[in-house]
């Protein structure tokens, strides 16, 4: 069993810099709470490569910067599994997003493994282990932590090392490593990890529903919702639910007296802001609605898309025999929906399945290449 070495004091803190500064990657985990407040509480860094492996407690320490500084060295890929709440964290902390990275559950699929395959199926795929999952629900904040919740903590990237030193193998034999770049670069958004608060409403469920007013009515109580959220760190919904405010952008109260009506409104919200609320409302209704456009497209086909449909599909199933990949991974039905009508959130346009199959479908439907076929096989070539 590999030594697990806990991090408390600055004196382990500073050899651990030490350590990493010699490694060329490193596996990486966090553990963190957010059912109380707004932002992640991080309560545990898990960190390993094949020769170590350490947990560090980030609440035994009122300035982390030596570690953040070593671990975001360009010369060091970090590698993730399913790495955007990990980013989130570290974008927290620092305001940067550590780079470069690799992500597991992203790479995964192109060696054949299903779509956003989760930690535990590749631990079991590729190790034929079966994680502990006694700890799942653990308050990491609590301290101490015993010894078999560090052990489990540890597995993440104890694993993880092992994992992707098996995809990264893999995929070089198959010439593919470098597919994923665009992918990971994806990540550097800082965007993913900050939601500005006046595009908030646009993640409401049910906002599809409303017009006019009562658009403008949600956009105001959600961007107040946010901001608020922000102030008092506690999650959005403590402070006011999303279907409440679904309602009251339908219900439009105008006064406290009418906004006590409402159901589900409770004393507390109606004491501390109550009055505010009403004068958003009010405000509202005479604001001009930000432009809203419903991302979950509704693609009415006539006989001739889908056979287009069909015959794209077809050309899926060969490019994915071609590069020994499940179609439904390289290129779902729905995402050729998207590329057929123009959808700019097509997956097909970005990274690796961009360079596998997208630019030549997109070439194909801009009239670009054309088909052939005889009873062996389908053949694109170019027009000019």
């Amino acid at each position: 069993m590999t030594t697990i070495n806990y991090i408390d004091t600055s004196e382990k803190l500073e050899k651990l810099c030490e350590q990493i500064a010699a490694e060329s990657w490193l596996a990486l985990d966090t553990e963190f709470l957010r059912e109380k407040t707004y932002y992640p509480k991080f309560c545990l860094l898990q960190i390993a490569t094949p020769k170590w492996v350490v947990c560090v407690d980030p609440l035994a320490f009122d300035n982390l910067n030596p570690l953040f500084e070593a671990i975001y060295n360009p010369n060091i890929i970090k590698v993730f599994h399913s790495c955007r709440q990990d980013l989130e964290i570290f974008y927290q902390l620092t305001g940067k997003i550590p780079t470069p990275l690799f992500d597991t559950q992203i790479a995964a699929p192109l060696l054949g493994i299903q779509e956003n395959p989760g930690y535990a199926m590749l631990v079991s795929t590729f190790l034929n282990v079966n994680l502990n999952k006694a700890y799942t629900r653990t308050d990491w904040s609590l301290r101490p932590l015993s010894a078999e919740q560090l052990q489990y903590a540890a597995d993440d990237v104890i694993y993880l090392c092992q994992i992707y030193e098996i995809i990264r193998t893999k995929l070089t034999e198959l010439e593919r490593f470098d597919w994923l770049k665009d992918d990971f670069e994806s990540f550097n958004n800082p965007d993913l990890y900050d939601i500005k608060p006046e595009n908030a409403w646009l993640k409401i469920k049910g906002k599809n529903k409303l017009t006019g007013k009562q658009l403008s009515i949600i956009q105001s109580l959600t961007l107040w919702r946010e901001r608020q959220a922000k102030i008092d760190n506690k999650p959005r919904n403590w402070l006011i639910r999303d279907d409440l405010l679904i309602e009251l952008a339908k219900l439009q109260p105008s006064t406290v007296r009418e906004l006590a009506n409402v159901r589900n409104i409770n004393d507390r919200l109606l004491r501390n802001h109550g009055k505010h609320l009403c004068q958003l409302i009010n405000e509202a209704q005479q604001k001009k609605v930000s432009p809203f456009k419903d991302s979950r497209i509704s693609f009415k086909k006539t006989p001739q898309q889908e056979a287009i449909l069909d015959i794209l599909t077809a050309i899926t199933r060969v490019r994915a025999e071609e590069n020994t990949l499940n179609p439904s991974i390289l290129a779902p039905r729905k995402e050729l929906e998207k590329l057929l009508f123009n959808d700019e959130t097509c997956q097909l346009l970005k990274g690796w399945r961009f360079g596998m199959i997208g630019r030549e479908l997109e070439e194909l439907l801009s009239g670009q290449y054309s088909l052939k076929l005889n009873r062996e096989q389908i053949i694109i070539h170019s027009v000019k």
